[in-house]
């Protein structure tokens, strides 16, 4: 069972993360915290896989909590979910090695986007085994730039013409889970161009993922439209 601790001073809103962590089988949450100094003696004693974490909190912030963990070197992973949306704090907590960044209000779809995520690169990391550029590809999230600012990154990276392509292609889709390879095959782009394109649909809310353990070899991230 994989142990998952919550920090969060908002009562409802680490009510809801709970709920959320409890829809994903093998994931167990240990414990919830209101402030971080709490979390921090907690932490100290207990092994813990994955840290579903606020920044604002009293009695020792955040990121006072997350510094100390990184200062301990510990390899627990970070999931920080905060309202705080400016370019400073995004930048401190990346250098900290947080695996990912949720901006609140937040749907649940997004959630399990930080979730699989998680979930992809435990599974590659506990597995002693090699791994391919693909699964470095699914497992470490590239989104600074999405996150700090969706239409420059379109303006950096990403074509019109090809987003138009694949969102088409998947709204004609809908209700069935696509793997990068049938994109790829039915588009005729690469698979890497795919996953770029298909993890700005997802930032927008309008792609879901879900990891596929059911491969008989490494899992795979499968897509599904969430246009109804």
């Amino acid at each position: 069972m994989i142990k998952v601790v919550i920090v969060e001073d908002d009562l409802m809103a680490a009510s809801i993360n709970k709920q959320y962590i409890l829809r994903t089988p093998g994931l167990d949450v240990t414990a919830t915290f209101h402030n971080g100094k709490e979390a921090w003696e907690y932490l100290k004693r207990k092994k813990v896989d994955l840290l579903i974490l606020d920044l604002y909190m009293p009695n020792s912030s955040g990121l006072e909590l997350l510094t100390n963990i990184r200062k301990e070197k510990s390899l627990v992973e970070v999931i920080m979910v905060t309202a705080a949306n400016d370019v400073k704090t995004l930048d401190t907590v990346l250098k900290l090695g947080i695996l990912d960044y949720l901006v609140k209000p937040f749907r649940y779809e997004r959630f399990a986007v930080a979730i699989n995520k998680f979930l992809l690169k435990n599974r590659i990391m506990s597995s002693g085994l090699s791994f391919s550029q693909e699964d470095v590809d699914d497992s470490i999230s590239l989104r600074k730039e999405n996150n700090l600012n969706k239409q420059v990154e379109l303006s950096k990276g990403l074509q019109d013409k090809t987003l138009s392509l694949i969102r088409n292609y998947m709204n004609k889709r809908i209700g069935e889970s696509l793997t990068s390879e049938d994109i790829s095959e039915a588009t005729r782009l690469s698979k890497v161009t795919v996953r770029r394109y298909m993890n700005y649909l997802i930032d927008r809310n309008e792609v879901v993922s879900e990891v596929d353990y059911k491969t008989g070899g490494r899992p795979s991230i499968r897509y599904k439209s969430n246009i109804t």
